[in-house]
């Protein structure tokens, strides 16, 4: 079971740890909701989260399948909604480096793969997810 701390710092900032590790990330409001925008906001870090987490069960499908993901980029886009204020959809852009020439069986694994990360599977299903693969 994985542990974090939070803690409101003032001025709509937080500081998270993990707690196992040490390592601590900082929040901040968004320009659009009263905040400074100098850091990831909680939405933010949602939108990120769904992208390493599909980089990392990628990254495990890859040695049993011969692919090699190093250097693989997701660029995302968070679309905010309102009444109430919530994520409706996540752009993700993936690219993979060029010189990769992967098979058709290796795509379909990673495309599979992608899609079965715990925080893709986690979001509610009216939250929209357009992903491109770009190979």
């Amino acid at each position: 079971m994985t542990k974090m701390k939070t803690v409101y710092l003032g001025n709509l900032r937080t500081e998270a740890e993990h707690l196992q590790s040490g390592n601590k990330i900082i929040t901040d409001a968004p320009l659009d909701n009263n905040g400074k925008g100098e850091a990831f906001s909680p939405t933010d870090l949602l939108a990120t989260s769904l992208g390493s987490c599909m980089l990392t069960i990628m990254g495990i499908s890859a040695p049993a399948y011969g692919y090699n993901l190093e250097g693989t980029v997701i660029e995302t886009e968070k679309i905010m909604g309102t009444d109430p204020r919530r994520v409706v959809e996540l752009k993700l852009n993936i690219t993979f480096p060029k010189d990769n020439n992967y098979t058709d069986r290796q795509k379909r694994v990673i495309e599979a793969s992608a899609k079965s990360c715990p925080v893709y599977n986690s979001l509610h299903p009216d939250i929209k997810k357009s992903i491109t693969f770009n190979y």
